[in-house]
């Protein structure tokens, strides 16, 4: 396993490469490049140099394009981890509040209002110190972490190199984690349609 800090520059790094494609990205590709040079040799530092490689070759509309292409209109590409294991369902909301509360108690706020099990945002609370807490965030939700890596890979989307870098940081999935994510794969989420209420009116109450 890589050690802290170079699991918190990896965690930063996938945390912008996985928010929207904007100004920002294509700003900060050098600081990212020269971080992903840092890291130690493996899988982590291969794919998030890869993603890197297809940015500086591929323009930001074309990136934009693809982003929303992916992570917004395939439902099994979706970005926020409790989705995968409660879809639009009522007990979504309170596996959002878990979420919430590692960024409280962190002290991180996610910008633009983001949900907070957003993979970015995660990768960020990583980032930021958090480590422990985000890696047990990440575990806990680990069979859909893997349906978005094998999703991402299935659409040839270069997004799937930032997510295995992610993966790649946590322990090998045990054997309950990969039949999860093989159940998951075969039914999907739950699609029950009842958005995100619960959430805001826990939120309210607190």
């Amino acid at each position: 396993m890589m050690g802290e800090h170079d699991v918190r520059t990896a965690h930063m790094v996938a945390s912008v490469l996985l928010g929207y494609p904007d100004e920002r990205l294509y700003g900060a590709r050098p600081v990212l490049a020269e971080a992903v040079a840092g890291l130690p040799a493996g899988q982590v530092r291969d794919r998030l140099a890869a993603f890197l490689r297809h940015v500086e070759v591929t323009g930001q509309g074309e990136l934009a394009a693809h982003y929303v292409a992916t992570f917004d209109l395939k439902r099994r590409c979706c970005l926020y981890l409790t989705y995968y294991a409660y879809g639009d369902t009522r007990k979504r909301g309170g596996a959002l509040l878990r979420f919430k509360h590692a960024l409280r108690a962190a002290g991180f706020e996610p910008a633009d209002g983001e949900l907070p099990d957003h993979l970015a945002v995660v990768c960020e609370l990583s980032g930021r110190g958090a480590v422990r807490e985000a890696r047990r965030l990440l575990r806990e939700h680990r069979a859909g972490l893997e349906l978005l890596r094998t999703a991402l890979t299935a659409e040839r989307s270069p997004y799937a190199d930032v997510v295995a870098a992610v993966t790649a940081t946590l322990p090998a999935a045990g054997p309950r984690e990969r039949e999860a994510a093989l159940r998951l794969a075969a039914e999907g989420p739950p699609a029950e349609e009842v958005g995100l209420e619960p959430y805001a009116v826990m939120e309210a109450s607190r």
